[in-house]
């Protein structure tokens, strides 16, 4: 399976009701780097099944770009997960690159999404386990059992934390969805981001952070999305035109970082080299550098990289 789509950017991942004409036309112009086309909790029951058609549609004919093209599928404790899998696939599968399943609470449930997919793809010609699949955790269930989850498919790409559905099942004393519970005097979320995060990086996946529900409140959204980017999420969803730019902002590295990033690249490369006398660290001005700097430079360059940042600065060998 390619692992292409893995590692692109998903700084921004846009939410849209799959049964808004309107909004499936509006997100083909937002700069994100993934829209999620949703047949779940942004759809009533009885327009589900036009959404699946309207999604198909959207998919086929729209103008997405370089976006990656996502739906969210019912969570499998209903009866339409099944018929959205098969609607949205045999429809449109060549010009989809995930289906998102809400609600996981073990590893079976996304072995069984894999599978389904493995048999559509035969069935209508499609190359089998390209799809991928992102897993959103949204439980109390869903979190202890990460681990086999995370490491339930080759195709998963993602783990997506939905805190809504997860603030209620553990009871959290808020309304407020993303902010902190009144009277806590710490960060209530910090465990489960960072249990998402170490189960998403041993099996090689990106972590997306969930939605900020105030969506006029931009520095709001802005200060929640720095918390869970400074532990090294990947990206967070966004539910309004609004929060975009500062989704892409905040996810990637700013122009210093990356410069200084590159920098350490360059200047680890040259010392280790024959010229630079094959040293295993070097001095970067008063810095230095070594085989773990490299790594954690590798990081912040890669994501410089995707994000679209050019270099402002230029690495010269010390003299003598």
């Amino acid at each position: 399976m390619s692992s292409v789509n893995r590692h692109r950017p998903r700084r921004s991942c846009l939410a849209v009701p799959g049964s808004s004409p309107r909004f499936l036309e509006k997100a083909q112009g937002l700069p994100v780097d993934q829209v999620f086309l949703d047949l779940e909790d942004a759809v009533a029951p009885l327009a589900k099944e036009g959404a699946r058609k309207l999604i198909v549609d959207a998919l086929n004919t729209g103008d997405w770009g370089d976006r990656i093209r996502v739906v969210r599928v019912n969570d499998l404790t209903t009866h339409w997960t099944y018929r959205d899998v098969i609607a949205v696939v045999e429809g449109a599968g060549a010009n989809l690159d995930c289906i998102m399943l809400p609600k996981v609470q073990d590893a079976a449930q996304v072995k069984w999404l894999d599978l389904l997919l493995t048999q559509i793809e035969k069935t209508v010609g499609l190359e089998v386990g390209r799809i991928g699949i992102e897993a959103q955790i949204e439980n109390a269930q869903g979190l202890v059992n990460l681990d086999e989850i995370a490491g339930a498919s080759p195709r998963l790409e993602t783990i997506v934390f939905g805190p809504a559905d997860f603030m209620a099942s553990i009871n959290m004393k808020t309304l407020v969805v993303g902010e902190q519970p009144p009277g806590y005097p710490a960060d209530a979320y910090h465990y489960i981001l960072m249990r998402i995060l170490m189960a998403a990086r041993a099996n090689d996946l990106q972590a997306i952070d969930g939605p900020y529900l105030q969506i006029r409140d931009v520095d709001g959204f802005r200060r929640v999305a720095a918390r869970s980017a400074a532990l090294g999420f990947d990206g967070k969803w966004v539910l309004h035109p609004g929060q975009v730019n500062a989704a892409n902002e905040v996810y990637s590295p700013s122009q210093e970082d990356y410069d200084h990033a590159e920098l350490i690249l360059d200047a680890y490369e040259w010392s280790t080299s024959e010229a630079g006398g094959m040293k295993g660290s070097a001095m970067l001005g008063d810095e230095m550098i070594d085989e773990a700097s490299r790594k954690m430079a590798l990081v912040i360059a890669h994501k410089g990289r995707a994000s679209g940042l050019n270099r402002t600065s230029t690495f010269t060998p010390p003299e003598g």
